[in-house]
């Protein structure tokens, strides 16, 4: 029966962890400067993966006419400069294709008098109204901060076979050491004082969890791994290498150059928030499933080593492969 269990968890992970990698998502960016009374200049810019750029496009009014189009791919994405020339002020622009994905883009829109109006568009909401209205322009990252962390699978599953792996008594400190790690490294990343390879990261972004998954195992069968008996330090260490992969989103859409800072602490933040509420949630579910049934911390666990040990690998193998385009 034991063997039946186990080869249906495996079947199991096997079948969602594909799916999961495919709604792996980074934010698109579109930046509309108003240079001239009606005349704007407009950025566009989307990240590309192995399986090539998204079909998503900004739409503007049908008065608008597009001059000066240039293409460049830098690392990994795709940005395309050109210039609108219409009235824009009160008026819509939608970003189609959102519907087709779970990608969000971050528009910037800077009128003439140098106002700042900044939104978020998902596939749920695809269309702003440019106005000549200051908003925040830095309360725009929060959202992209908090969304980047609930979106990213091996993020969110790292996180959940840490709990898993270390005692309650450790949980504190290792979510601590992990939020100081790689809150460091983002901001040493995002602000071009540190620069890794991203493919090189995400292979070890991967492993990490594929290492979780092994010392989880372990534990199910009496043995600690290097992780449950140390903690903190060696989740401070993973934390260094997540902080660099959290620095991805930021890179795709970049920095507003008055308040870098500002922004880059929004990111953080937001990413905190969605940290936390994952972790809040799965602390709580584990009380109440714990409490009704002695056996299900076992079998939670053992589901758990699996899907993370079979993710962890199925990402590497996959983010190597595309280092050679296969």
């Amino acid at each position: 029966m034991k063997v039946v269990s186990r080869i249906a968890i495996l079947l199991f992970c096997w079948l969602i962890v594909p799916a999961a990698n495919a709604h792996e998502i980074r934010p698109s960016y579109l930046e509309i400067i108003e240079t001239e009374t009606e005349h704007y200049s407009v950025t566009w810019k989307q990240p590309v993966s192995a399986r090539g750029k998204l079909d998503i496009y900004p739409v503007f009014p049908e008065q608008c006419v597009k001059q000066e189009h240039q293409v460049r791919l830098v690392r990994s994405a795709i940005i395309e400069d050109f210039t609108v020339t219409c009235e824009l002020q009160n008026q819509s622009i939608e970003v189609r294709g959102l519907d087709r994905t779970l990608t969000d883009v971050f528009v910037r829109f800077v009128s003439l008098d140098g106002n700042l109006q900044t939104r978020v568009l998902t596939p749920s909401s695809r269309v702003m109204v440019l106005e000549n209205t200051e908003s925040s322009g830095v309360s725009g990252y929060l959202v992209v901060g908090v969304e980047h962390i609930l979106s990213g699978w091996d993020h969110l599953l790292f996180v959940f076979a840490l709990i898993l792996l270390v005692r309650p008594a450790q949980i504190l400190a290792c979510v601590t050491a992990f939020t100081v790690a790689h809150s460091l490294t983002l901001g040493l990343s995002a602000l071009g004082h540190i620069s890794l390879p991203t493919t090189a990261v995400e292979i070890t972004v991967a492993l990490s969890i594929t290492l979780m998954g092994v010392g989880i195992l372990k534990q199910t069968k009496g043995h600690n791994s290097l992780t449950a008996r140390l903690g903190w330090p060696v989740t401070l260490l993973i934390g260094l290498v997540h902080g660099f992969g959290f620095a991805g989103a930021l890179i795709e859409i970049g920095l507003p150059q008055q308040s870098k800072l500002l922004a880059l602490l929004f990111f953080n933040l937001g990413v905190e928030i969605g940290q936390l509420a994952v972790i809040g949630v799965l602390l709580i579910s584990g009380w109440i499933l714990f409490r009704l049934r002695s056996e299900v911390q076992l079998h939670t666990k053992v589901l758990g080593a699996y899907c993370a040990g079979i993710a962890g690998t199925y990402w590497a193998i996959e983010r190597t492969l595309s280092v050679f385009n296969l």
